[in-house]
């Protein structure tokens, strides 16, 4: 018999830990949950509340890890990893989560992917069901990405990087000129939940200022324009132990979009990565990535009550 125990997540002990969890089990075919650097890239990352990780729960047989329940943003959004032939852990894996992890305003969802059905048919004991699903897809490298950059643009080395200038492509690359113009960047404010790519950027993860263990940005894409303010930017983290050319985060600055940048950054990425030895990369869920031929990738399905 199993002897299984639990732990509860501490990220100074642990944040390789579920690194490698991640990617010994990773199964690119079977599915089964994210890719490690999803987490790590949360974890480490200021828009993601950090308050509430210390609910997150490793199960253990023996000294090995067979499951980690945990949240990322939402808060209230719940991920399972189970490694294969461990499924029998299920009810016990979605009661723990219903029981312990947060929900507020009753608004706790399940982020269950293909490979996980086992999950969906515990959580639907518990009245959970399906709300919505939507294909992340991911770029094959048997086939080729061919998109070169246009005239009058040109690739900003990342050791070369500015992040404040970095920042500043984010916050206007996300969105987030919506909220106002990109101004205070000397001054942060707290931590908040929802995801603020300013911040993020200038506090925790810009290229060159600071780096989470698993962390590549040496391969990540900085296109700038011929004032050599930057207008497009792409991060990658390779994962040589899965091939995997994980992609994250993607943004171009709004007036510069449907210029083909970001065909180019990505066309950079598929061939930095694969003379590497990559054989896939990621993408999401947008119409654009299935326009540059991505295919079939993770398949997410949202449960909630």
């Amino acid at each position: 018999m199993p002897n299984i125990t639990t732990k509860q997540f501490q990220i100074l002990t642990d944040i390789n830990l579920v690194w490698d969890f991640f990617t010994d089990i990773y199964d690119r075919k079977r599915g089964g949950g994210v890719a490690a650097p999803f987490f790590e890239y949360a974890i480490q990352s200021t828009w993601m509340d950090k308050t509430y990780s210390y609910l997150n729960r490793l199960w253990f047989d023996g000294d090995k890890v067979v499951a980690f329940v945990f949240n990322e943003a939402p808060v209230t959004d719940v991920y399972f990893k189970v490694r294969p032939g461990y499924e029998f852990l299920a009810d016990e894996l979605v009661d723990y989560a219903i029981n312990n992890m947060p929900d507020f305003d009753n608004k706790m969802q399940f982020m269950l992917f293909n490979g996980q059905e086992f999950l969906m048919e515990a959580a639907q004991k518990w009245g959970f069901k399906k709300i919505y699903d939507y294909e992340d897809r991911n770029f094959d490298f048997k086939n080729e990405l061919n998109y070169e950059l246009p005239e009058g643009f040109h690739y900003v080395d990342p050791k070369d990087c500015d992040p404040v200038k970095l920042a500043k492509c984010c916050w206007y690359g996300f969105n987030h000129g919506e909220k106002g113009p990109f101004e205070n960047w000397e001054k942060p404010s707290e931590v908040e939940t929802e995801w603020d790519p300013h911040k993020q950027f200038i506090c925790i993860e810009g290229p060159m200022t600071a780096h989470s263990p698993h962390s590549t940005h040496q391969y990540d894409i900085i296109i700038a324009n011929d004032k050599d303010e930057y207008v497009c930017f792409s991060g990658m983290w390779w994962v040589p132990e899965n091939k995997l050319a994980y992609m994250e985060p993607l943004c171009t600055v709004p007036e510069y979009r449907k210029m083909g940048l970001a065909s180019a950054a990505l066309t950079k990425h598929y061939r930095r990565m694969k003379a590497l030895g990559a054989t896939h990369m990621t993408g999401g869920g947008d119409p654009f990535y299935e326009k540059l031929g991505y295919g079939k990738g993770v398949h997410w399905y949202c449960f909630g009550r």
